[in-house]
C-alpha cells in the first residue's frame, strides 16, 4: 500500500480526534445518544452548568478521567509517535493536534502535541489559575486548591462557551501555512473550529490527508482518504 509520507524530511501536521481514541476503549463524547443520567452533555460541560452544580459537574469528569486512566495507546497513538521521531531523525518538522482529552497521545510519547480542548488529568485552580496534572479521583467534590486563595479546581477542559487558547489556534494556523502535509485522523468534520482546519491548509497549497472508519462531512478539502480503524491502517500506511 502507498505510504502517507513519502519524504521524512517534510513538515507533517496531524489531527487527531475521537475515532483513534475510541479504539482504546474511551468512549465517545456523545455516547447513549448524548446523554449522561439523562442529562444533555452541554448541561454538564459548560461554565454555566458548573457555577449551577459543580459536584454533578465534577461528578460526570471523575468518570471520565478515571475511564481514561484505565486506558492504553493503540496502535494508531504508537504509530504516530513513531512518525514523529522518524520526521526528527530525518531533520523534519512534526505537530500533533488532537481535540481529545484524554492524554494518550503523551503517554504513548508524542512529544510535539497541542490538546486544543484540555486534558483530563489536568486540574486548574478557578482562583489563581494554576494548571497541574491531578490524577485524583476526589472522594469529596467539588476539591479545592491549596493555594492561599483555596478556589475551587476545574477541569483543564475547553467548555461549550468557551473560546480556545488563542495561542493554541495561532500556532495550529502558522504550521498550516508552513507544512507539507495535513493528516486528519478519525474526526467526523462537524466541530469547529477544528473541522475548518482542513480549509485553511487548502487554501495555503497543502496535500490534505484523511484516516477515518466513515467519510468526514468536510470530506470535499481532502486530496486523499483512507477507509478504516486508525490502529489498523497507521501503522500501515503512514510512512
Amino acid at each position: 500500500m502507498e505510504k502517507i509520507v513519502k519524504n521524512l524530511k517534510s513538515y507533517v501536521v496531524v489531527m487527531t480526534g475521537a475515532g483513534i481514541s475510541a479504539e482504546s476503549g474511551i468512549k465517545t463524547f456523545r455516547d447513549a445518544d448524548g446523554l449522561w443520567k439523562n442529562y444533555r452533555i452541554e448541561e454538564v460541560a459548560s461554565p454555566i452548568a458548573f457555577a449551577r452544580d459543580p459536584e454533578l459537574v465534577w461528578e460526570f469528569y471523575l468518570m471520565r478521567r478515571k475511564q481514561a486512566l484505565e486506558c492504553k495507546p493503540n496502535n494508531g497513538h504508537i504509530a504516530l509517535t513513531n512518525l514523529e521521531k522518524a520526521v526528527k531523525q530525518n531533520g523534519g518538522k512534526f505537530l500533533l493536534i488532537t481535540q481529545n482529552v484524554d492524554g494518550l497521545h503523551k503517554r504513548a510519547g508524542s512529544e510535539n502535541v497541542i490538546e486544543i480542548h484540555g486534558n483530563l488529568i489536568y486540574s486548574r485552580c478557578a482562583k489563581c489559575g494554576e494548571i497541574f496534572e491531578d490524577r485524583n479521583i476526589y472522594q469529596e467534590i467539588p476539591p479545592y486548591h491549596n493555594c492561599k486563595e483555596k478556589g475551587m479546581l476545574r477541569p483543564h477542559i475547553v467548555w461549550f462557551g468557551e473560546s480556545l487558547n488563542p495561542e493554541h489556534l495561532e500556532i495550529t494556523t502558522n504550521a498550516l501555512s508552513e507544512c507539507d502535509i495535513f493528516i486528519v485522523i478519525g474526526t467526523s468534520g462537524v466541530v469547529y473550529p477544528a473541522a475548518g482546519f482542513v480549509s485553511i491548509a487548502k487554501k495555503f497549497g497543502k496535500k490534505t490527508v484523511c484516516v477515518n472508519k466513515e467519510e468526514p462531512d468536510n470530506i470535499g478539502y481532502f486530496d486523499e482518504f483512507y477507509k478504516g480503524k486508525a490502529g489498523e491502517l497507521l501503522p500501515e500506511i503512514l510512512f
